[in-house]
């Protein structure tokens, strides 16, 4: 008889998620992690960068002078800031320990119960694994008659260039920095990438270069969005290198101890040269599936080196896998779904298969950036007609209130009668409070014209959402044909003759 009935390997959030609701049908459960309990959920990853974003952007309001008042010598300290950020990091953890050994036994009238063993683990057979302790554990080895593999992913590294862990670092060595950098170069412009730049150029202690090889900063987003978050970190003193391919980046000693120089191209073909102090390579994350020794267990990988799943069930019946581990999509909530996902696929709660098309995702920049759906980049290459609203943040009363006007609400909706959503961007102050409505009309394909019947509270951000339905439907409080800046409404179909997308605003 094996040991346990369902052994998850990683305790970050798609594993953790996956055995917890294992335990909700009573299953006897194994947990193997070895290191922190969280993972990139917290360390090094979600929750550590978002507590410092959310610092640097409580420090850049204190310096604000259009509130009518001035706060003076307003400090800041690396290391205080450190210790907020551990602050919220350990009281996680210790929110998941506390679970953990909670559960650690059977209850009365609760069969289920999860034991945490700390140590790697890597299979001998399709059914056993080992564990090598770390820590207080003592190695072992474990059978089970189901396994959920979530060992996550770590920052990708570039063959050419020699990550030390100090003067070139990746995200999962932001912590071990002992100050702000004076001048920091970030390779990638993606997500990731624009984030550390927002949140070093928030506190203004560093000078900030980034390098993206694309045209434009955040390539997958539409260029409304992306133009204005590379206008705000150029205003606040990053230099964006645009259409850059890196040369070389290199540590090299000099008598203060040592630099980074790096060497771009620009797309004119000129060569540029610069140092700085600190170098945070961001450019995509790999699976931790090397020591798992995953052919023992007959588990196949793709080229990259991630598993092959099929609805989180790999090519071997009784092993799924899920998060980071398959790179399907690098998201906590993701991971999170799809670890419940396996895990109620194992206890035969159902087969329907998970859907991707409704994810939500917050881009921490300048502003916020909050993403649901298709965008307008996305609906044209799939050649998908649609309605497009955008109403500007100047007319929402509460951003009115809060003296913080930038940004828009965009939201796309089908070219029929039926006007079902098909994605909506919110770029400003609180963008993140108008998902939840809208993710759950995609989910259930209602139509946006139920938006525009819904009691918000005033005054909420919200109610720009709300408008911005009523402008769709020709019944807005303001009218694109007065606020022609501030607003837009516009029809993008198709010419059975045509290739490209024609776009004719509305009267």
């Amino acid at each position: 008889m094996p040991d346990f009935e369902v052994c998850v390997i990683g305790g970050g959030p798609a594993g953790f998620a996956a055995a917890m609701r294992c335990w909700d049908f009573g299953k006897r459960v194994a947990l193997v992690e070895k290191g922190p309990l969280g993972g990139a959920g917290v360390f090094n990853g979600a929750l550590s960068s978002k507590t410092f974003w959310e610092l640097s952007r409580d420090y850049r309001n204190a310096r604000r002078l259009n509130r009518g008042y001035r706060a003076d010598n307003v400090e800041v300290d690396f290391d205080r800031v450190s210790a907020v950020v551990d602050q919220a990091c350990s009281e996680k953890t210790r929110q998941i320990a506390r679970q953990l050994e909670a559960l650690a036994e059977p209850r009365p009238g609760c069969p289920g119960s999860i034991r945490h063993y700390r140590g790697a683990a890597r299979f001998l057979d399709p059914h056993t694994i080992h564990v090598e302790g770390t820590g207080a554990g003592e190695s072992r080895r474990i059978s089970a008659e189901n396994f959920i593999i979530a060992t996550g992913s770590r920052p990708r590294e570039l063959p050419h260039i020699a990550i030390d862990g100090d003067s070139i670092i990746t995200s999962d060595h932001i912590g071990t920095l002992e100050a702000f950098p004076r001048s920091l170069v970030i390779l990638g412009a993606g997500v990731v990438g624009c984030e550390f730049a927002t949140i070093f150029a928030n506190f203004g202690r560093t000078k900030v270069y980034l390098i993206d090889r694309a045209p434009r900063i955040l390539p997958f987003e539409d260029a409304d969005i992306a133009n204005l978050c590379a206008t705000n970190l150029e205003a606040a003193g990053v230099t964006i290198h645009h259409q850059a391919n890196l040369i070389s980046m290199e540590h090299i000693d000099d008598s203060h101890g040592g630099v980074v120089e790096y060497t771009i191209e620009h797309a004119t073909g000129g060569r540029e040269t610069i140092q700085v102090e600190k170098a945070l390579i961001s450019v995509g994350r790999v699976p931790n599936t090397e020591s798992l020794d995953l052919d023992k267990a007959g588990v196949e990988q793709a080229e990259r080196g991630h598993i092959i799943d099929h609805d989180t069930r790999t090519n071997v019946p009784h092993i799924y896998a899920v998060g980071d581990v398959t790179l399907d999509i690098a998201l906590v909530n993701v991971g999170e779904i799809e670890g419940r996902h396996a895990a109620e696929r194992i206890c035969g709660l159902h087969d329907s298969k998970l859907s991707y098309d409704n994810l939500a995702t917050i881009m921490f920049l300048a502003p916020e950036v909050a993403a649901i759906g298709l965008n307008e980049q996305t609906a044209q290459q799939r050649r998908i007609p649609y309605r497009v609203g955008v109403y500007d943040y100047s007319l929402v009363n509460r951003a009115i209130a809060m003296r913080n006007t930038e940004g828009f609400v965009k939201l796309l909706i089908s070219d029929d009668e039926e006007m079902k959503i098909l994605g909506m961007r919110a770029l400003g102050t609180h963008a993140s409070t108008t998902l939840e409505a809208v993710s759950l009309m995609i989910q259930h394909g209602r139509s946006a014209r139920e938006l525009a019947e819904l009691y918000h509270p005033h005054p909420a951000i919200t109610e720009g959402l709300q408008d911005c339905v009523r402008m769709l439907l020709g019944t807005s409080i303001y009218k694109p044909s007065v606020f022609q800046s501030e607003l837009r409404l516009s029809r993008v179909h198709y010419d059975e003759n045509e290739a490209a997308a024609a776009a004719a605003k509305d009267d």
